[in-house]
Order: C-alpha cells, then structure tokens, then sequence
C-alpha cells in the first residue's frame, strides 16, 4: 500500500507542481522613462533618462472602467524599471502610467508620452511573461541650447530663405 501511494504521490506531484508554478509565475513589466529635453515630444539623443520616477500599472475593466488592479515601481540609475504583475490580467485594460519626476525642472508630464498600453495575459497568444512598456516621458522647463543643432539633424525646423 504504502508503495502504491508513494507512485501515486510521484505522479501526481510534477503536475501540482506545474498547476501551483503558472499562478504564482508573474509577469515581468519593463519600460525607461526620460527627460524630453528639447520638448520634441519623442526621445532624442540629447534626452536624459530620470532615476527615482515612479511608475504605476493600473487595469481596469475593458466595460465598466473599474479600477481592479495596480502596482508600482521606481526606476534605477539608467531610468529603467521593473514592476512585477502578480497574476494573468486577463480582458483587463492595463497601461503603464507616470506617476511623478524627482527631477525638478522635469516634472511636467508629456502628454502624448504618459502612459503606455501593456499586455498583461498569455491569453492571446505571447508565450513569455517578460513585457515591455513604451517609454514615458517627461519635459524639461526649458529646452536645452544644443536642441537648435539637434533640430538640424533631424530636419524638423524650415529654412528662413
């Protein structure tokens, strides 16, 4: 008997195992967020990254809006950070958002560049839990001196002939 129920317990373990491994395996959410120093609107090579910004993920539901879930992270020395998602989102809608700058003269959030719709299920065919987040951003006061030659590179300013 009491080998039976050994081979029983062999088998049923990996199973349980595996069953227990999917709920308590969160996903991953990385994303950066910058310092849009030369109020462009994307970033550029003169584009600082922040450390110590604060970033929340907030799902809601897709029909009522509802507020169901949220997390937050800070980000490191290279603006980057990492927010883990407890469990599977499912239809949720789910964006990673600004919450708020330690740089002083950047501190006004970019609204084009605030938040970041994210996919938070394996529902739909992504096999990984390791996502990615678009980058936030926010703008600095007042732009740089170098963003005037910057312009010249990328072409966005018309010739005074």
């Amino acid at each position: 008997m009491t080998r039976q129920m050994t081979m029983v317990a062999l088998c049923l373990l990996p199973a349980l195992v595996s069953a227990l491994r999917h709920e308590a395996d969160p996903y991953t959410l990385e994303g950066r967020v910058y310092c849009d120093t030369c109020r462009l609107g994307f970033e550029t090579s003169a584009s600082t990254y922040i450390q110590g910004a604060k970033v929340r993920v907030e799902c809601s539901d897709r029909n009522t809006k509802e507020l169901l879930y949220t997390a937050e992270g800070i980000t490191d020395s290279t603006g980057s950070y990492k927010i883990f998602i407890k469990e599977d989102q499912g239809d949720r809608i789910c964006d990673a958002k600004l919450v708020g700058s330690p740089q002083e003269d950047c501190k006004l959030a970019d609204p084009a560049r605030d938040r970041s719709r994210v996919i938070l299920t394996s529902n739909n065919g992504i096999i990984s839990k390791h996502r990615f987040a678009n980058s936030l951003g926010f703008v600095k006061d007042q732009p740089l001196a170098v963003c005037a030659q910057l312009l010249q590179q990328y072409e966005l300013y018309e010739d005074e002939n």
